[in-house]
């Protein structure tokens, strides 16, 4: 079995019960995620334990202080993808890498223009005129599944 390179990164996440769920899901597929700080809550086991049960056990978490801490982190290791809804192309017309790094903002405010722009890769979720953006945790999901379809995962569930 390949083992998987594709990531997640959740900046500033502000709401416990999303990053819980992401968590979750990246545990299930054998993903890192990266987790750019601060954190909108107290960034703890017992913060998460709701939502991201005992897949906080298993999860491969990285923290980062902050974006310059992620940054150097991931030099060498792959191309940031940010997922927003202000991104022009689609990400159903995005071809994903094995080694991409998807970056997904906070709840509330997304990622400050000043990290948006050094990101070269922007996509986002086609939805109707009359939505602004999904949760979060639906968006990373939507992202990972897509980069599954694309044939990044190869392995056995």
């Amino acid at each position: 079995m390949k083992s998987v390179q594709l990531r997640l990164a959740v900046y500033q996440p502000d709401i416990p019960q999303n990053l819980g769920a992401m968590i979750r899901l990246c545990s299930c597929l054998g993903l890192e995620i990266n987790i750019i700080g601060p954190c909108g809550f107290p960034f703890s086991k017992n913060a998460l334990k709701r939502t991201a049960m005992d897949y906080f056990e298993i999860a491969k978490i990285r923290d980062h202080t902050n974006y310059n801490d992620f940054c150097n982190y991931v030099t060498n290791l792959g191309r940031v993808v940010l997922l927003t809804s202000k991104a022009s192309e689609s990400i159903w017309d995005f071809q994903f890498k094995p080694t991409d790094i998807l970056m997904v903002g906070s709840e509330s405010f997304g990622v400050p223009n000043s990290v948006s722009q050094k990101i070269n890769h922007k996509v986002k979720i086609p939805l109707v005129s009359s939505a602004r953006c999904l949760n979060v945790a639906n968006a990373a999901s939507i992202g990972v599944a897509e980069a599954v379809r694309q044939g990044l995962l190869k392995q056995k569930i």
